[in-house]
């Protein structure tokens, strides 16, 4: 990999799951990365594993000032992303809508959307400055179609679909911001809703082989568009 080739990669929900699985492959194919998670001890871990030019921060993005901090301390040192990866999310306890209560619904929200327009609006400006650059949301099949009992993360997912189409009216040329359903894959969330038949579909490992080439792979021609793996 020639040092051209080497990308930033920033990263939210980094500490499990799809965010563990991105960092260990990205790394593993020269590229740096940059990552944030609400578990102290996770983070730190993943600081002593991958000590060398990447960084990994505790931080809440439903907390506007936490996220500015976390970016101003990249921003000062050169980093800015050429991939913002907007994977952080939490799920509703399966139930009905009249039975979600009030707080359990606000930090869905809190993390699930406003947590990635924190992200992106601490990020994007020095995006937009150089003129380049990728933004990807996850979404989710649930951000697309609905289901009984996921009301409140179906909300949450409709709504990246909508905020990632906006932005990608508001970039440059030579960016492009994508929302991205990255299937059923067996992780904690999955096993959330759907309990022992989450063993029935694929690892966040198995995952990654396919979904690190078309993360890869997404281009400023791709800027609207609303992406599977």
């Amino acid at each position: 990999m020639t040092e051209k080739s080497r990308k930033i990669m920033i990263i939210t929900g980094a500490t499990r799951g799809l965010g563990r699985v991105m960092i260990e492959k990205f790394i593993d194919l020269g590229h740096t990365v940059c990552g944030c998670g609400r578990s102290e001890g996770a983070i730190a871990e993943l600081q002593k594993q991958y000590p060398m030019n990447h960084h990994f921060n505790t931080v809440d993005v439903s907390n506007a000032r936490d996220v500015n901090h976390w970016a101003q301390g990249l921003l000062a040192k050169g980093i800015v992303p050429d991939m913002l990866i907007n994977n952080a999310a939490v799920m509703n306890r399966p139930s009905s809508l009249w039975e979600i209560s009030a707080e359990e619904f606000s930090e869905i929200v809190d993390v699930n959307i406003k947590g990635v327009a924190h992200v992106v609006q601490a990020f994007v400006p020095a995006m937009v400055q150089q003129k380049s650059g990728i933004i990807v949301n996850f979404s989710s099949g649930w951000g697309r179609s609905t289901s009984p009992e996921v009301g409140p993360y179906c909300t949450t997912k409709w709504a990246i679909e909508g905020f990632s189409q906006s932005l990608s009216q508001e970039l440059p040329q030579g960016m492009a911001s994508v929302s991205l359903n990255p299937g059923v894959i067996n992780t904690d969330m999955l096993r959330t809703c759907w309990s022992g038949s989450a063993a029935l579909y694929q690892s966040p490992e198995e995952w990654g082989k396919r979904a690190i080439p078309v993360l890869l792979n997404i281009r400023p021609a791709d800027n609207g568009k609303a992406l599977t793996v």
